[in-house]
C-alpha cells in the first residue's frame, strides 16, 4: 500500500483550559488545564496511528520544547522526520466552556522560519513521497513562508506521483485553489467559513455549498468536503455528492475534529471507498475522536460501530 506523510509547518502545543463557563471581561478558575503536542498535520497522523496505518510526520519544530512531540510520535508508532530549529515551537491556547461544549482559539505566533529552512524539509518529503504516496499539507504557514509555498509543494509531489489532500485557509488556501492543473491537490477539505473566504460570498444554504464545492470539482479537484460542524460534512467526487451526518454521542472535546475528519478521509482514499464509504469513515473518525480527548480514536471497533450509524443524504 502507498505511504502516507502528513506535513505540519506550523506545529503548536494545544493547552486547553477547561471553563465551568467563558464569561468574557471576568476572572475565571480553571477547573483542569490538559496540554498535548498539536498541529493539523499531527493531529491527523496521530489518528491514522491510531486506525494502524504506517505513518510518516514531518514538518519544521521548535528543537528547545520539541519533547511533547517525540513522546507522542513514539507511543503512537509515527515515523518522526521533523527539522528542528533553534527555539520554541509556539503554545496554541483552547478555552473549553463546559456548560456550552464552545472552543474558544488563542493561537500564538509561531517560529521565525525562512525559505532557508524549507530546504531540508523538501529534501525529506522527495524521500518519503515517492511511490504514489498520499501526503497530507495542512495547517498555517509559519515566519516569511509566501502564500504560494502550499501550490508550490503540492506541484514538486504530483511530479513524483504522490496525491496531496490540503487542509488549509486563507491566503494560502486562495493561492492553492488558483493554482494550474499542474499544481492543484487531489483532495481539500475547507470549512463553511473557508469555503465562503474563497468564494467571496456567503454560502448560507447547503444549495450555495454545494455550488461552491462543484466549482472547486469543476477545476479539477477530484474530492472536495466541506466540514460544517455539527451539520456533518459535504462530501462530493465524480460519483456524485451527498450530506453526512454524524451519529448522537457524548462529546468529550471539539479540538482536532476536523483533523480526524481528514485523517479519515486520507484513510478511505488511500483504500480506494466509494463516496458513501468514504464518508462514512470520514465522518466515524469525527465522531469517534469527540469522544476523547485531544487527538486520539476510540478502539477500532467503535469506530466501525459509528460509521455504520453515520446518515448518508445523497445530492442532485
Amino acid at each position: 500500500m502507498s505511504a502516507i506523510v502528513t506535513l505540519t509547518l506550523n506545529p503548536a502545543i494545544d493547552q486547553t483550559v477547561v471553563l465551568d463557563g467563558l464569561e468574557p471581561g471576568t476572572v475565571h478558575r480553571a477547573s483542569a488545564v490538559r496540554s498535548h503536542a498539536g498541529g493539523k498535520g499531527v493531529n491527523v497522523a496521530c489518528c491514522l496511528a491510531d486506525w494502524g496505518l504506517p505513518i510518516t510526520a514531518t514538518g519544521i519544530l521548535g528543537a528547545d520544547n520539541a519533547a511533547p512531540f517525540v513522546q507522542v510520535m513514539d507511543a503512537k508508532g509515527i515515523a518522526d522526520r521533523f527539522l528542528r530549529i533553534p527555539g520554541d515551537t509556539r503554545t496554541n491556547l483552547k478555552l473549553l466552556d463546559r456548560r456550552t461544549g464552545d472552543t474558544t482559539d488563542i493561537n500564538l505566533p509561531g517560529l521565525a522560519v525562512t525559505a532557508a529552512d524549507l530546504d531540508p524539509v523538501l529534501a525529506t518529503l522527495d524521500e518519503v513521497s515517492s511511490g504514489e504516496a498520499w501526503v497530507v499539507l495542512a495547517g498555517s504557514l509559519p515566519g516569511a513562508l509566501p502564500p504560494s509555498t502550499y501550490s508550490d509543494l503540492t506541484a514538486r509531489l504530483k511530479t513524483r506521483g504522490a496525491r496531496v489532500l490540503l487542509d488549509a485557509s486563507g491566503p494560502p488556501l486562495a493561492a492553492a485553489l488558483s493554482a494550474g492543473a499542474s499544481a492543484l491537490p487531489h483532495a481539500v477539505k475547507p470549512n463553511r467559513h473557508e469555503l465562503e473566504e474563497w468564494a467571496g460570498r456567503g454560502l448560507p444554504t447547503l444549495s450555495d455549498i454545494h455550488e461552491a464545492a462543484l466549482t472547486l470539482r469543476g477545476r479539477g479537484i477530484s474530492t472536495v468536503v466541506v466540514s460544517l460542524g455539527e451539520e456533518g460534512a459535504l462530501f462530493l467526487t465524480a460519483e456524485g455528492a451527498l450530506l453526512a451526518s454524524p451519529p448522537a454521542i457524548d462529546v468529550a472535546s471539539t479540538v482536532g475534529a476536523g483533523d480526524a475528519l481528514v485523517a479519515g478521509l486520507v484513510a478511505a482514499l488511500r483504500a480506494g471507498l466509494g463516496l458513501e464509504d468514504t464518508a462514512r469513515l470520514a465522518m466515524a473518525f469525527a465522531a469517534g475522536k469527540l469522544t476523547q480527548a485531544g487527538a486520539n480514536l476510540p478502539p477500532r471497533a467503535t469506530v466501525e460501530a459509528l460509521m455504520r450509524n453515520v446518515r448518508i443524504r445523497m445530492l442532485d
